[in-house]
């Protein structure tokens, strides 16, 4: 199978450059892509940048020159409700671009892409599901995604209030590209600081959550 990989920050990368495998790079345009082989499926990689314009960029990018099948975004979040623990991993059942609302304008609920049946953009069911399957003790989550680090106690319980556990800054893009281009998707997170937490615990844990991240994607490249 072709997979393209999306990863935000070069700390996360640092996991999969460091995986062991043979890896090539070929640059296109400002960035690289990384390929490798692993588990018998042809691994395309990318390094988005922050945020959702870069992380759109970068998918459309990987589907478009590597005809990739299927997506798959690790990397770290934060916590943003109580209660989550840092290394927590979960499969991203579905997200809500938080940054998004033509409500004014048009008949849909806040938050909403009219194609949606309501806020969230899902990733891919049938993928999850056999993630599972194979992989019963995962749980899935909610996430709340826009273009700016969550650290105030009250912006995580406005986002907490929209139905979502967790929140990153670029699976709103990767899913929406990927449902707008036919292209299956999953996304793992890993939390890298827990709703007490800030900026500061994010540098200090952002390392060892993503390689946990990484671990995980491992399996699920297994079961794929």
């Amino acid at each position: 199978m072709k997979i393209g990989i999306i990863i935000a920050i070069q700390r996360e990368l640092k996991s999969f450059l460091e995986s062991g495998s043979k890896i090539t790079e070929e640059k296109i345009g400002g960035r690289v892509i990384y390929r490798t082989e692993m588990y018998g499926h042809e691994i395309s990689a990318v390094l988005s940048g922050y945020g959702k314009i870069d992380a759109a960029a970068a998918t459309q990018l990987l589907i478009t020159h590597t005809g990739c099948e299927v997506v798959i975004n690790f990397g770290v979040a934060g916590a943003i409700v109580p209660g989550l623990r840092v290394e927590d991993l979960f499969l991203v059942e579905k997200v809500c671009n938080y940054d998004y609302d033509v409500s004014p304008i048009d008949p849909v609920k806040k938050h909403q892409y009219e194609e949606y049946e309501d806020e969230f953009i899902p990733t891919d069911a049938g993928l999850r599901e056999l993630v599972l399957e194979k992989l019963p003790s995962v749980r899935t989550v909610a996430v709340a995604s826009g273009d700016r680090f969550v650290e105030e106690t009250e912006d995580k319980q406005a986002l907490a209030s929209l139905g979502c556990q967790i929140c990153d800054m670029e699976i709103a893009a990767i899913a929406r590209i990927c449902l707008t281009n036919g292209v299956r998707c999953l996304s793992i997170k890993c939390i890298s600081d827990t709703f007490e937490g800030d900026g500061g615990d994010f540098n200090t844990n952002v390392v060892r959550s993503a390689n946990l991240a990484f671990g995980m994607l491992r399996e699920v490249l297994q079961v794929l």
